[in-house]
């Protein structure tokens, strides 16, 4: 059974997005259960630092011995940090996917598309569980 913690918010791509800081920024990484179908990730492709995206454009792709997948930006906004250690430890995606396996933050600019995220237990039940 995968993890899903109730205080994140996430996508149908499995994308997950934590809740706004004073700052109006949110961490993005993909799902435990993401995660446990890709396989052992070995490579993470992250935008720079100011790279600026539109709610649903790709921002990366993640490599894993099955299979490449693109990653998804949850909502609109500017990258303001990448994970710089999955360019040493990729598994780290695996291994801690809502803590250390994090991807990128950014700052939103239309904090309203965080309501079209899915709940906790909507997304429990997009992937059956």
């Amino acid at each position: 059974m995968s993890e899903i913690p109730p205080e994140l918010q996430y996508t149908q791509e499995h994308e997950y997005v934590t809740e706004p800081d004073h700052d109006g920024v949110v961490q993005i990484g993909i799902t435990h259960y993401a995660q446990g179908e890709l396989g052992d990730v070995v490579y993470v492709e992250l935008p720079k630092v100011g790279d600026k995206f539109g709610r649903m454009d790709v921002f990366g792709t993640i490599e894993a011995v099955k299979a490449v997948s693109e990653l998804f930006c949850p909502v609109a906004g500017e990258v303001v940090a990448a994970n710089k250690a999955l360019d040493q430890d990729p598994a780290l995606v695996n291994r801690d996917p809502y803590g250390d396996g994090w991807m990128i933050k950014l700052r939103v600019k239309k904090p309203d598309e965080l309501r079209q995220l899915l709940s906790a237990a909507d997304y429990s039940a997009h992937i059956g569980e």
